[in-house]
């Protein structure tokens, strides 16, 4: 505490209370040897009767550490997807494992309310997620209404955002590359690739809707490994 202003210290305080006690218990007549002490007690004489305890130190607290996250690839080897999470889009999203039709065109999630939540997986390329080089192939349906995971994906998905495939031997994740569109005529060549770095392709119709299940556009989603 500063001097100054009739502000004492703490030392000098507790000298003058003690002072005045020793005095008044001299005044009854208890035999004490330091009674002599009274007003005129000095700091030095009030410390070695009466020492005063240290003041006790807080302890020092640190926040808890946040365990580091849990990796987010781990599958060893190649699956077939039967989930995927698109995280700030959807975090469940079925996957269908379909078969190509007899035109050797990559199946798709049925037009139904459940089919427009869905993913279809084409099983026809011979492509895996995990495996070592081409594209596993996924797509979606895009609704008029504007309520279907296509539209979702078309106003939420974009380059750097992150896919992540779920199967029994675990999950792999993946970050989007490139997001490109392309018109419905375009043989996609780059998209049915079986050769090159080992990647997701996702494709949804897109543009302007000419009629049931006929666009003018796709927008095509790529994808690479992440560890």
């Amino acid at each position: 505490m500063a001097s100054g202003g009739g502000a004492v210290s703490r030392r000098e305080t507790f000298a003058w209370v003690a002072g005045a006690a020793l005095a008044l218990l001299a005044a009854g007549d208890v035999g004490i040897g330091i009674a002599h002490t009274g007003y005129g007690a000095t700091a030095e004489a009030v410390d070695n009767a009466l020492p005063i305890p240290p003041l006790p130190v807080a302890p020092i607290l640190t926040a808890p550490q946040p365990a580091p996250p849990a990796a987010c690839t781990t599958a060893h080897g190649p699956f077939v997807p039967s989930e995927v999470a698109l995280p700030g889009i959807d975090q469940h999203v079925p996957v269908l494992p379909l078969h190509r039709d007899a035109y050797n065109v990559p199946g798709v999630p049925p037009l139904t309310s459940l089919g427009k939540t869905e993913m279809a997986f084409d099983l026809g390329s011979g492509i895996r997620p995990g495996g070592a080089q081409g594209n596993a192939l996924l797509n979606a349906h895009t609704w008029p209404d504007g309520s279907a995971l296509g539209n979702r994906l078309l106003d939420q998905l974009h380059t750097g955002d992150q896919i992540v495939l779920q199967g029994s031997s675990g999950r792999l994740c993946y970050r989007v590359t490139d997001r490109v569109e392309v018109p419905a005529t375009d043989p996609a060549k780059r998209y049915f690739a079986l050769t090159g770095q080992p990647q997701i392709a996702l494709v949804v119709c897109s543009g302007r809707r000419l009629g049931p299940g006929h666009w003018t556009m796709r927008t095509i989603w790529y994808a690479s490994p992440i560890s």
